[in-house]
């Protein structure tokens, strides 16, 4: 309630106002009994996001995600390794020999913060190896995320904890089933093992993973019974392909399949991308009522600042009670 208070007594002018004012819509978005999807860019999972957003999952204010592959993976492998993860205060000023010093002690540098290759990276293909091989052999296909799921529901990775697994949105959106939505998951550190990993001889073929049209085609059912008897809204936090694969959903529904449903009924995004001609990251929400995305009276909001710190002040403002 303090963080709440303090956002209403201070933030009241520029990207500041925005940001109480969307979360307010956001309050109200769901007191009208509505939903909200959650599209998120960035790599805000190493950026230690689940610490807030896994409460928003658990607290019922987030319903359904898009994110990129990175965050999906990074959020589990913070899980598993957090401690053994390398902070890096001044890493505006490393030189190329000390960036090589970091690969040649496998570690990957995501901004300040370094993944430890061995026992994050490696540990969760060594987990996921066993899963996806048992899923070619069976003849059964899995979304991303859902093999994920797997090994969190039989606890195969409890053991090799290494945050409060509240911590963990994915562990939060497990538990309530939410589906997570990764478009262009071969570009993830995962996704390049698994065709490493075929092209080598370890699987036959790749089609025990869903792909990104099956994705598409899965959102569609899951808008349409979501949206049946109310709206849902849409946060985004950067831009690029979590969000545009998502929000894509409405007009492929009204304008493809020619069927009516709901526009969606609240829109916000964070960017650090002002806007400017031509770019998705930086578009003006407006331009998407061109392409049947949201409606002339949708609460519409752009914040431009930088996610990592106006996100998670948003979800404290939500959560308050």
């Amino acid at each position: 309630m303090a963080v709440k208070q303090f956002i209403k007594n201070n933030f009241k002018h520029f990207n500041a106002a925005v940001l109480a004012e969307a979360a307010e819509a956001w309050i109200a978005h769901l007191k009208g009994g509505g939903k909200m999807f959650l599209a998120m860019a960035g790599a805000l999972s190493t950026g230690e996001i689940g610490i807030s957003l896994g409460e928003m999952i658990r607290k019922d204010k987030i319903h359904g995600i898009s994110c990129t592959a990175a965050n999906l993976e990074e959020d589990i492998f913070n899980l598993v390794a957090h401690t053994r993860y390398k902070r890096i205060p001044h890493y505006r000023h490393l030189t190329p020999e000390e960036e090589i010093g970091l690969k040649n002690a496998h570690f990957s540098r995501v901004t300040d913060t370094c993944i430890p290759e061995e026992k994050a990276i490696k540990k969760i293909e060594e987990k996921l190896y066993s899963v996806w091989k048992k899923a070619e052999e069976k003849g059964e296909r899995y979304f991303p995320y859902e093999f994920i799921y797997q090994l969190i529901r039989e606890g195969s990775l409890k053991e090799h904890y290494d945050i409060n697994p509240r911590h963990s949105w994915v562990v939060a959106a497990c538990e309530k089933n939410l589906p997570i939505f990764t478009p262009g998951w071969e570009d993830s550190t995962l996704g390049n093992e698994l065709v490493a990993e075929t092209r080598t001889g370890s699987f036959k073929h790749f089609n025990f993973v869903k792909n990104g049209l099956e994705q598409m085609d899965y959102l569609i059912d899951w808008y349409l019974a979501n949206t049946k008897d109310s709206s849902m809204g849409f946060f985004q936090i950067g831009g690029g392909i979590a969000g545009d694969f998502a929000i894509c959903v409405v007009p492929l529904i009204r304008q493809d399949l020619k069927k009516d449903c709901r526009l969606w009924g609240y829109f916000c995004q964070v960017t650090d991308s002002t806007t400017s001609y031509g770019s998705y990251s930086g578009a003006a929400p407006n331009e998407k009522i061109t392409w049947e995305k949201l409606g002339v009276e949708t609460p519409k909001f752009t914040i431009e600042s930088d996610a990592s710190i106006v996100v998670p002040l948003i979800f404290e403002y939500v959560l308050s009670k």
